[in-house]
């Protein structure tokens, strides 16, 4: 049952200084931090990570732009020059790969039963302004896809989080090698079995 997934503390948490308090509240979980190294990310790894071919993902946050756009009453056209959800995505996309590498990141594995679930839970909805008060996002950050798009970046939503179990495989082996990953025991592991 035990899940490992990846959290990548994106430029705007480093230098913030939350990477501690966040972290704090991964391990008061439960979830054992099994992989960490802080690092200036290649545009290689970027757009690895962010693929253009993955037209699900990319359709997923023209999408999402979309319907916040829809819900604050702003109109794509005008403020993005499209309606359309893969041309949008296509431009986030580009604004993601350059906000990743533009600072420090912190990439961290971290492990336990239903990891990615319980990480996602915590970390709230990727466009901080629908996550709820007690979520990370929720509590530290308030961006939408209107003031985003508006200053022409990306969300700043502090952290990436594998979104399903085949995705942070991926994640996982793309970031960080097998030696690079370290096996060992807490002791809440005990109590918990």
């Amino acid at each position: 049952m035990k899940e490992q997934t990846l959290v990548i503390f994106k430029p705007d948490s480093v230098a913030r200084g939350l990477v501690g308090e966040i972290t704090t509240r991964f391990e008061k979980v439960g979830l054992k931090m099994v992989a960490a190294k802080m690092m200036m990310v290649s545009r290689e790894l970027a757009d690895k990570h962010y693929p253009a071919s993955r037209e699900a993902f990319i359709n997923g946050m023209g999408g999402k732009t979309l319907e916040n756009y829809q819900e604050m009453g702003i109109d794509p056209v005008k403020e993005v020059g499209s309606a359309d959800p893969h041309e949008i995505g296509l431009k986030i996309r580009e604004w993601l790969v350059d906000m990743i590498i533009a600072g420090p990141v912190l990439a961290v594995v971290l492990e336990g039963p239903h990891a990615v679930e319980l990480v996602r839970k915590m970390v709230g909805h990727t466009l901080p302004i629908k996550s709820a008060p007690g979520t990370i996002r929720g509590d530290y950050s308030f961006d939408s896809s209107a003031l985003a798009n508006e200053g022409r970046r990306p969300i700043k939503n502090l952290l990436h989080a594998s979104g399903e179990l085949e995705e942070a495989k991926y994640e996982v082996n793309l970031w960080f090698t097998s030696q690079e990953i370290m096996t060992y025991e807490l002791s809440s592991e005990q109590i918990m079995k």
